[in-house]
């Protein structure tokens, strides 16, 4: 379809003449937040797109994830709805600390300060309040985010939704993929076709299986018992502040325990040992009040149970030809700091930019071939990383002794010895800025190298450049914007001296109709982060080319970050 249809009605453009087929520009299966992220991020840019998903319409969502990165929610900052997610969660002035306690109402070994969502950006007291961002970690469960996600896709025109259907088959060729459908409640069989089809149907993602990628990796790391509960006295029984995420560290049982509403609901996650093969292996009420610290006499109540095995696992392509795939579709691996969803999300965004680029007609066919090559190297790095923060927090729950609850010398010195560690690897699972912001995509068809290598990172620790293949740096304007809002809607670029020309280049993007924006950036670290004249940025925040002077042949440089 052509850029100049989207002024059409949507539903003119969907609807077929024949009964029961529909055709959008581009399909995605599965509306869990990486699906809609997607579904967003294309609409946004004057795609049509259908979106089909197996639970019924305002179905209420799991409740496994916990936070949304900092990455995402810059991402969603860009979408117009960081804000109103911002507004929801924990109660404004409940703490987002990080405890590690022997239970969850008993002595306290290690604390993490992260300020409420209250006070997020009224203070840079902890470990995660000075990033360079306009938008910061946001501890929220995933009750009450996806909604807003899916209320803000129902507002676009042209998105169009498709509650209780299962997509049972894609077939594509060389001018669209066909997915053959039907409605889980009336059984009606439906046709979708589209220019292209993205899979973000989950961890048995039948997308990624008729594209014949595998995931491969560590298929069983560990395996958890998850329960969430409804305990109204809990919160009165736990002594000192509170906290968002507490850790259980005890001879009995180790565990973690994360505040959902910030009163009377938990989600409550038991680490089955080497030895407990099957989920029903430990008694699961026993586990749960080994955890908390508390008897047979209290009382909770179990809303529902999500048992889950930690992976490692990584699809050996993300793409074939007309169809791509993002989220746990593309990669699994063990939640920690959320980087399975945000992961996801990163997936989606990259790739969205990408399709709508093809689709409107100043993108080539090397923009699409960059989604791959840019996002399975960082998804290896991710899982690595992942992975083995995951298997140092496994050991340390297996080295815990009966000497913690001492009350002695003795006692007091493993409490010491194991809250420190406790606390090094809580910052680095929670405060992780590395996986925010550390990444670049060095192996892209369509950035412009220079040969220096990006900055290396780890899972919490990064540092900004402006090596090609990197986000571009952040700061705050002079005029008191975020950088990141004064970007254009696709390329960028950046001007640290307003004198230098560059008519020849914005020429060159008219010439091939790229769209491009100039920004002049002016604030008080921009020689500092933007040691180069000019700096050109991606719709995506990751630079494509810097430089000192305009290139002899502009026009080249802009078809190659294009894609053409």
């Amino acid at each position: 379809m052509s850029d100049g249809q989207h002024s059409e009605d949507f539903g003119q453009r969907l609807l077929s003449p024949r009964a029961g087929t529909l055709n959008a520009q581009v399909t995605v299966v599965g509306s869990g937040p990486v699906g809609m992220t997607l579904a967003l991020t294309l609409a946004a840019r004057g795609i049509a797109v259908v979106v089909a998903e197996c639970r019924q319409a305002h179905e209420p969502p799991s409740v496994k994830c916990n936070q949304i990165s900092a990455r995402s929610m810059e991402i969603f900052r860009r979408l117009g709805i960081s804000a109103r997610l911002r507004n929801l969660g924990l109660p404004p002035d409940y703490p987002n600390d990080v405890v590690s306690r022997i239970t969850a109402t008993g002595i306290e070994l290690a604390r993490v300060p992260i300020p409420s969502r209250g006070e997020r950006f009224k203070t840079n007291g902890g470990p995660d309040t000075d990033w360079p961002t306009p938008e910061h970690t946001h501890r929220i469960n995933q009750t009450y985010f996806e909604p807003v996600l899916f209320a803000h896709m129902l507002k676009e025109p042209r998105i169009r939704v498709l509650n209780c259907t299962m997509v049972d088959e894609v077939v594509q060729d060389e001018n669209g993929v066909t997915a053959y459908a039907h409605n889980l409640e009336s059984g009606q069989r439906l046709t979708i076709t589209s220019d292209y089809l993205v899979g973000c149907d989950g961890a048995r993602s039948m997308v990624r299986k008729s594209i014949g990628a595998s995931l491969d990796g560590t298929p069983a790391l560990q395996r958890v018992q998850s329960t969430y509960i409804r305990a109204p006295g809990l919160l009165e029984l736990m002594p000192g502040k509170p906290a968002w995420l507490y850790y259980s560290l005890n001879p009995r049982r180790c565990g973690m325990m994360m505040a959902i509403d910030g009163r009377e609901k938990w989600l409550i996650h038991n680490y089955l040992y080497h030895g407990e093969q099957n989920f029903d292996s430990v008694d699961r009420d026993w586990a749960i009040r080994m955890i908390l610290g508390l008897g047979p006499d209290f009382h909770y109540e179990a809303l529902g149970k999500e048992d889950w095995i930690s992976r490692r696992l990584v699809a050996g392509k993300f793409r074939d030809r007309r169809i791509f795939i993002c989220g746990d579709a593309a990669h699994l691996w063990v939640p920690h700091g959320g980087y399975g969803m945000n992961a996801g999300i990163a997936d989606a965004a990259n790739l969205g930019w990408m399709l709508a680029a093809v689709l409107r007609g100043w993108g080539g066919p090397a923009i699409l071939e960059a989604y791959e090559a840019e996002r399975l190297p960082v998804t290896e790095q991710t899982s690595q990383l992942i992975t083995e923060i995951a298997q140092r927090v496994m050991m340390h729950r297996r080295e815990i002794s009966a000497e913690i609850e001492r009350p002695d010398a003795i006692g007091n010195a493993a409490r010491t010895r194991i809250g420190r560690a406790a606390y090094e690897l809580d910052v680095t699972q929670q405060c992780c800025g590395g996986l925010n912001f550390g990444y670049a995509y060095g192996d892209s068809p369509i950035v412009r190298h220079d040969g220096e290598s990006p900055p290396a990172y780890r899972m919490h620790e990064f540092a900004q450049s402006t090596v090609p293949g990197c986000r571009a740096p952040h700061l705050w304007l002079n005029d008191g914007r975020s950088l990141y809002d004064a970007l254009g809607e696709e390329f960028t670029l950046l001007r640290s001296n307003a004198s230098e020309d560059v008519c020849s280049f914005i020429e060159a993007a008219d010439d091939l109709g790229v769209p491009l924006s100039v920004l002049d950036v002016e604030g008080p670290d921009s020689r500092e982060l933007y040691p180069e004249k000019l700096v050109l940025v991606r719709p995506d925040q990751h630079i494509a080319w810097r430089g000192n002077r305009v290139p002899s042949d502009p026009a080249s440089l802009l078809a190659f970050v294009a894609g053409r």
